[in-house]
């Protein structure tokens, strides 16, 4: 079983950046279909940025392509999403998610329902 532990969360101004972290035991995520989600109050949990298991990617959504980055250090076991140009909108609650089943391309941002391990969640809040 995998346990991912998700950082970095805070609050930062409009147009700052941060660095959120997930940290990934029990298992190498090699292999495994990657992602990072988010929910902000009173809305559906959304893909925004993912790596299939095939490891082809990243994908990402509309709303933060060319601002986030995901990558992985893969020797410590570890993702991560920077946020730039980080805006009130990107308020949200930030998962990291992954499976080891078969999960190609950008089906990876949608099937959530996919994902049978998730990281607590960690708080972002963008100021205006």
């Amino acid at each position: 079983e995998v346990q991912l532990q998700a950082s970095g969360g805070g609050l930062v101004q409009f147009g700052g950046s941060l660095r959120l972290s997930c940290a990934a035991s029990g298992s190498r995520l090699d292999g495994y279909a990657i992602g990072w989600f988010r929910q902000a109050p009173g809305k559906d949990r959304v893909g925004i940025a993912c790596v299939s298991s095939n490891d082809d990617g990243p994908f990402y959504d509309n709303s933060v392509k060319g601002r986030f980055t995901l990558s992985s250090d893969k020797a410590k076991n570890i993702l991560y999403l920077q946020m730039n140009d980080l805006k009130p909108e990107d308020t949200a609650v930030y998962y990291c998610a992954t499976d080891p089943r078969l999960m190609y391309g950008r089906t990876c941002l949608t099937r959530l329902h996919g994902y049978a391990y998730w990281g607590q969640g960690t708080l972002v809040t963008v100021s205006s």
